[in-house]
């Protein structure tokens, strides 16, 4: 039930280390304290569910709920771009090897729902990505389950210490994190404004002073849908290198999804 939570916790989302759940699993099958196919078995229900869960929710919510996942990541400048470029670059099979990329696992399932792809496609997809997930780390698991028994017993040898530097670890980790949320806290508040707003400046002849782009990611953008007038397409990875050409004198709206 322990491997189950934790792991369905991490499809979903929340932040817990499944992969290192799944390789004391893998250790404790090597030592008959588990049975090896019921270990596959509960990771790999608890882990379609959750996925599942997910796609379920980014075809009836779409950015909504990748908006929320965005919004507790450490780094929502990139959240969404990077799992949609990774669908651009590679298709449908980026589920395949997903759960192994942070960040991706998590948004692959509701950008693979908001992007209309059948549920039977994706769950075949999933389910495979979701095997090699499993079956790397259980796997690891109990092939060296051998080093995890003498690291075990290192670190009782070494006692307090071992403690201490695990603590150290702990608190580093943390600063590391807190440090990602303060350098990306820039991007939690993204200036906006009205269609209304920028109708009005367009219509009143202000085109000449404002640059409109459209940055909608790979999977959202249609060569052949319709644009706001006057607008640029520019690829999301490149608008760096894009707005560096523009005059520093002019308004920019940026538009996607």
């Amino acid at each position: 039930m322990v491997l189950a939570l934790i792991v369905f916790l991490e499809a979903v989302g929340v932040p817990v280390p499944a992969a290192l759940a799944l390789i004391a699993a893998g250790a404790a099958s090597a030592w008959h304290h588990l049975r090896p196919e019921m270990v596959l078995i509960i990771a790999l229900s608890a882990m379609l569910l959750g996925d599942s869960l997910l796609f379920i929710l980014g075809r009836y919510t779409g950015w909504a709920l990748l908006g929320f996942l965005c919004r507790i990541a450490l780094n929502p400048e990139s959240c969404i771009l990077r799992s949609a470029e990774s669908f651009y670059r590679r298709g449908r099979t980026t589920l395949l090897f997903a759960k192994f990329i942070p960040g991706v696992n998590t948004l692959a399932p509701p950008l693979a729902g908001s992007m209309r792809m059948g549920f039977a496609q994706f769950l075949r997809l999933d389910f495979m990505g979701a095997c090699l997930y499993t079956l790397a780390y259980t796997g690891f698991g109990y092939l060296f389950s051998g080093v995890i028994v003498a690291v075990a017993d290192g670190a009782k040898t070494v006692g307090h210490a071992a403690e201490w530097l695990l603590l150290v670890a702990v608190v580093g980790y943390a600063a590391y994190r807190a440090y990602l949320y303060w350098k990306h806290r820039q991007y939690r508040v993204v200036p906006r404004v009205q269609v209304t707003e920028l109708a009005e400046k367009l219509a009143a002849g202000e085109d000449g002073r404002v640059i409109v782009a459209d940055v909608r990611s790979h999977g959202y953008y249609d060569s052949g849908a319709l644009r706001i007038k006057g607008s640029v397409r520019i690829e999301p990875n490149n608008l760096r290198a894009a707005v560096k050409d523009w005059p520093r004198d002019k308004q920019i709206y940026l538009y996607c999804t």
